[in-house]
């Protein structure tokens, strides 16, 4: 996999601030990075959201009683892909809940934009690292349609 560095390059590939188009990931070692939430900032306005329409993580449920939560939540298929090769994200031995060393680690990276039309935007990225360099491979041949903004059906 090739690395690079996330910036607004990933989201020079979208014509305007209301596209939401799935964009390419950016491979970082042994993992990815990929742009899904785009917060729109219009003081003296609270802040509007967009989902990007990509197919890796699932989009956050509406909101509820207890507010908006942004989870980074994969996909039925990818979790049914992920169990399959590393196990549960967790088991319970002894009693106790214990985290998969072998899950994937998933992590909130932002990124402050300026538009040309003045519109200012924080570009939300989910930053996926596996615990092995094969597992990180195979999902990336496995998925590559989708790391690469596409839909694979």
């Amino acid at each position: 996999m090739r690395t690079e560095t996330h910036g607004s390059d990933t989201a020079a590939l979208q014509e305007s601030a209301g596209c939401v188009n799935a964009v390419p990931a950016l491979f970082v070692p042994m993992g990815f990075r990929l742009l899904t939430l785009r917060c729109f900032h219009s003081d003296p306005d609270p802040p509007a959201f967009a989902w990007l329409n990509q197919r890796i993580f699932r989009t956050p449920d509406r909101m509820g009683r207890h507010g908006l939560f942004f989870g980074a939540a994969f996909r039925p298929e990818i979790m049914e892909w992920l169990i399959a090769r590393v196990g549960r994200p967790s088991s319970r031995e002894s009693g106790k809940p214990q985290r998969n060393p072998d899950w994937p680690d998933v992590l909130w990276h932002s990124v402050e934009r300026a538009w040309p039309d003045d519109t200012r935007t924080t570009e939300w990225s989910i930053e996926v690292v596996f615990a092995s360099e094969d597992v990180a491979k195979a999902f990336a041949e496995r998925w590559r349609e989708r790391l690469s903004g596409g839909f694979d059906g």
